[in-house]
């Protein structure tokens, strides 16, 4: 062989030996990779070649399956899509798919591998597919959905005993259903949705921070019981009316000026929504100790799974002493999710003792049998029991003869705080109006509760935590206990 042959043949065998060790590379360390990149087609032609399992709340199907005429011979479909959006997500052809449809997907579309029986394994066809069942309670969900009808806000109800999530609300919501589907009308649908200002996809229970406003007092007299600053919820406090923030000029005000906040109680001051307390306790405790109390209930948890993921609710650092007194009132760089401030009445009417939200009770193989099944969980012990005994009574005087008089239910023990948080430029924005609440039908049954306002109809001067959000979560606390015979 000729020298000019001889390396010709030896550079082609070169590229064959290249190209089979990148082909062997892309099959074993890239195939699971390529496979589900939402960009290969052959996923979604899989993932739509026969019906979906279905997602379930109350023993129903909240979702279904629709046959077509193209290449993916079947696209998702929903009932009652825009009650049930901020628990499915969406699964389309042509977008993707999140939340629930997207972290269960191999449950619901067959591929699972706990789904196949030993011929499938074989074969390596697709299974029938699983179900996923929810927490969620549909006389809640509709409650929380129709109460907040067309204010844009959100509400959540947690089990405070297992930390189940019973109820999931964010308005405005949209129809999953409606790009379901790759037709051109489902991509009209899809832009019409990125394009509206109103932002109906935004999951504003989970996903959007908030000032959290006065119902934030609730954690900081947490602190101050927890602390020893106060032993009881009946001490009086060390509270100056008005209250001069510390190194400035500014005096804080009540926003009613003759209620009786000068060294309220915690009680009085809850009552009341008394400014000038909470701030004072705030910058007496010292921001460490309101962090640190803020962290044992949710506060600053970035991997708050439930199993979607929760933005993180935030009590800032850094702060100076006038800055921690606002934080002391919900406001300055204080946010919080609707799930957070849930998360914050649970614990209290829970006894002190915090649960891990969960929205999932269990996946299954299309019939009785579980793939899983989630347990209770806790996420820690949030404050002593006495603590929470003493919050548990305060939060019932608010309801009782407070600002949430709104939520009383006969023959149940409801406690409560309202919230009217500042928001925009000088507080030139309509203030967002916050409740949260439990309630207590005895026998174990209990519900708690946190609904937000962000904007409605009502005039600013109307717009309170009590007027605007309590009866939302008194509607939601009744279904929940409605089948205690309360």
């Amino acid at each position: 062989m000729n020298k000019p042959l001889r390396r010709a043949s030896i550079f082609s065998l070169l590229l064959v030996l290249a190209l089979l060790a990148w082909a062997t590379y892309v099959q074993l360390a890239r195939g699971d990779s390529l496979r589900d990149n939402s960009h290969n087609s052959r996923v979604a032609i899989s993932q739509y070649a026969g019906p979906l399992g279905d997602i379930l709340a109350g023993g129903k199907s909240i979702t279904g399956s629709a046959s077509t005429d193209g290449d993916l011979k079947y696209k998702r479909t929903y009932t009652d899509g825009k009650l049930w959006a901020p628990v499915t997500g969406y699964a389309s052809q042509s977008y993707g798919s999140t939340q629930l449809e997207a972290l269960d997907r191999q449950v619901l579309d067959g591929s699972d591998s706990r789904l196949k029986n030993p011929l499938e394994a074989v074969t390596r066809e697709r299974s029938k597919p699983g179900d996923v069942i929810t927490t969620i309670n549909p006389a809640v969900q509709k409650a929380a959905y129709e109460g907040l009808g067309n204010k844009t806000g959100a509400a959540v109800a947690l089990d405070p005993t297992t930390g189940a999530v019973l109820g999931l609300a964010s308005t405005p919501s949209y129809d999953p259903g409606s790009f379901a589907g790759s037709s051109t009308k489902d991509q009209k649908a899809w832009l019409a949705l990125q394009k509206d200002k109103k932002q109906p996809m935004l999951n504003r229970a989970l996903r959007q921070t908030y000032p959290p406003g006065s119902t934030f007092k609730v954690l900081v007299a947490a602190a101050a019981l927890e602390n020893g600053l106060y032993s009881s919820v009946d001490e009086a406090t060390k509270s100056p009316d008005p209250y001069r923030l510390p190194g400035t000029v500014t005096d804080m005000h009540n926003e009613n000026r003759s209620a009786p906040c000068k060294n309220a109680t915690i009680r009085t001051a809850l009552e009341y929504s008394c400014n000038t307390v909470f701030a004072k306790m705030a910058v007496d405790l010292g921001q460490s100790k309101v962090s640190a109390q803020a962290e044992k209930l949710g506060f600053d948890d970035s991997k708050l799974d439930i199993p979607v993921r929760a933005a993180k609710s935030l009590y800032p650092s850094g702060m100076n002493d006038s800055q921690t007194a606002l934080s002391g009132m919900g406001q300055f760089d204080v946010t919080a999710t609707p799930l957070q401030m849930a998360m914050v009445s649970s614990a209290i009417a829970n006894d002190g003792k915090l649960m891990t939200p969960y929205e999932v009770e269990r996946t299954t193989d299309g019939t009785a049998s579980a793939l899983d099944r989630n347990q209770a969980k806790t996420y820690g012990e949030a404050m002593s029991k006495h603590t929470a005994s003493e919050l548990q009574s305060a939060m019932r005087t608010v309801v009782d003869q407070g600002t949430g008089t709104n939520a009383k239910i006969p023959g149940v023990t409801v406690g409560g705080k309202t919230g009217t948080a500042q928001h925009g430029e000088n507080n030139s924005a309509n203030p967002y109006a916050w409740f949260i609440s439990y309630a207590d039908a005895g026998g174990g049954h209990k519900v708690a509760v946190a609904v937000v306002v962000e904007d409605s109809d009502a005039a600013r001067a109307d717009i309170s935590g009590g007027g605007l959000a309590g009866p939302i979560a008194k509607s939601m606390m009744k279904a929940a206990l409605a089948d205690t015979g309360s």
